[in-house]
């Protein structure tokens, strides 16, 4: 099976798709990670990336694609993968259905966690983490024992600039803006599936496996 997830951010695509890799016994491959690895192991691509991230530029698509193409070779994909954080827009859905072509491989499908941006506001600006350990907490879903207390080290909890209203609606109108045209892409293409991101974590997840049972 093979998948794209798309989401924007606080919509639980992390949680989902770690149950998702369990149940179905495929992959997980995050662009982010991908791409330091390559960095870290000083692979060709990964020195190319360097070059433009030394000069303040993004790496370019192509460089992103041909470290996806070696991933992709590994025999831990055989049953399949999830991609994350790739593509992002149109141009490189586009260069992704290529290379995916010359593999002689195809998506399943592409899922579509929709969640209201009020919603999202909420549960991102709830966010609270130990200045000491690090550790993160929810007031929500995961609220320390004593408010405003770690539960670990007694560390003071705090909202991360990151965690405010400003910034994330910010993040949210970007993810909106770089995303709408790629999830049109792939709903003209019938590879889209919208999955409603409110509820409970299972109810959600109850969800995705009705639309993923049906590509097993």
């Amino acid at each position: 099976m093979r998948l794209i997830f798309l989401g924007p951010p606080g919509a639980g695509k992390g949680t989902q798709a770690e149950s998702i890799c369990k149940d179905y016994n495929i992959v997980q491959l995050s662009t982010g990670d991908i791409l330091r690895a390559n960095r870290k192991h000083g692979t060709e691509l990964g020195r190319k990336a360097q070059s433009f991230m030394d000069a303040g530029e993004l790496v370019p698509d192509q460089i992103i694609i041909d470290m996806i193409k070696e991933e992709l070779k590994k025999p831990e994909l055989v049953n399949g993968y999830i991609l994350d954080g790739f593509p992002r827009t149109v141009p490189q859905a586009e260069a992704l259905g290529n290379l995916l072509t010359d593999m002689g491989q195809k998506l399943d499908t592409v899922l579509v966690l929709e969640v209201p941006s009020e919603e999202l506001v909420q549960r991102l600006t709830a966010r609270r983490t130990c200045r000491t350990c690090g550790k993160s907490y929810h007031l929500i879903y995961n609220p320390p024992k004593k408010d405003g207390v770690c539960d670990l080290d007694g560390g003071e909890l705090y909202q991360r600039d990151d965690d405010k209203e400003e910034p994330i609606r910010n993040r949210l109108k970007v993810y909106e803006n770089q995303t709408k045209p790629l999830i049109e892409y792939y709903t003209a293409k019938n590879l889209a599936d919208n999955i409603n991101g409110l509820g409970k974590i299972d109810e959600i997840y109850s969800n995705i496996k009705q639309v993923l049972d049906r590509y097993k």
